[in-house]
């Protein structure tokens, strides 16, 4: 199958890292400013670095559907910057998965292509696509919904080690962006991990860094600008995550029910 995928953050590169080892062929696109604070396990740096590399796979910037097609024979995942996901009027693309993430629809529609997938809540089954997938943890998390939508956003962060809110790191005021801590590091509550010109971003708990705007990027007040876990494990910093994995498989599981329907 050919995949596309709208977005590169973490979440649509943990999706897209099982979908490639399950033998399908992906395009990404994103936008030219990714703001991805989970950077060591998210394709969309590929924007900023040109390569980007996550569980051993590949992504690579490509601006057109020339260098596209190279990328795919590499078996290497292409990434472009493309907001508005034009690419898809250029490849006979079996399926479209909405990986944005952004709480509701920016344009996908269930004509998008033969299978239409999107994550999270914002899209109704049947309506803006054929399946739905989970994204709140708990339960339900990668479950595929044929039916009605996803658990509406509540906009309180899942629960990790029993923080919330506190786990992430918020821009403090509008301004550039400079991270002080980086990811992996190990921070206590009331640190100093980043600042926004000359406005200080302090941790709200203990933890490891899993997340961090790159250097330079402006951003808003109340922006989420980073990530702690509460677990303290490294190696969660630079693999995809559980949560990722869930979706990825939910994913999985449309994209084969919609197929075999067809």
């Amino acid at each position: 199958m050919l995949v596309l995928i709208k977005g590169a953050g973490d979440l649509a590169s943990g999706v897209a890292c099982r979908l490639h080892r399950a033998g399908m062929e992906l395009v990404m696109t994103e936008i030219a400013q990714p703001t991805a604070v989970r950077r060591t396990v998210a394709f969309s740096q590929c924007i900023y670095d040109g390569t980007t590399e996550v569980e051993g796979i590949t992504a690579r910037r490509v601006d057109t559907p020339e260098q596209v097609v190279e990328a795919l024979a590499r078996r290497e995942i292409p990434v472009l910057v493309d907001p508005a996901a034009a690419i898809r009027q250029r490849f006979p693309f079996d399926a479209v998965v909405d990986g944005i993430l952004a709480k509701s629809n920016l344009g996908t529609r269930m004509t998008d292509a033969p299978i239409v997938l999107a994550m999270g809540p914002g899209f109704t089954a049947g309506v803006d696509c054929h399946g739905v997938i989970e994204t709140k943890r708990g339960h339900y998390l990668g479950r595929l919904i044929l039916e009605g939508s996803a658990i509406p956003n509540t906009g309180v962060p899942g629960d990790i080690g029993g923080y919330t809110t506190q786990r992430i790191i918020r821009a403090a005021a509008d301004g550039i962006f400079h991270p002080v801590s980086q990811i992996g590091d190990t921070v206590s509550e009331g640190d100093l991990v980043a600042r926004v010109d000359e406005t200080p971003v302090y941790a709200q708990m203990p933890g490891t860094v899993r997340g961090m705007l790159p250097d330079g990027l402006t951003v808003t007040k109340g922006m989420k600008a980073g990530d702690i876990d509460p677990r303290c494990a490294h190696d969660h910093c630079f693999t995809v995550s559980d949560k990722a994995r869930a979706i990825g498989g939910g994913v999985l599981e449309g994209l084969l029910y919609f197929s075999s329907r067809r």
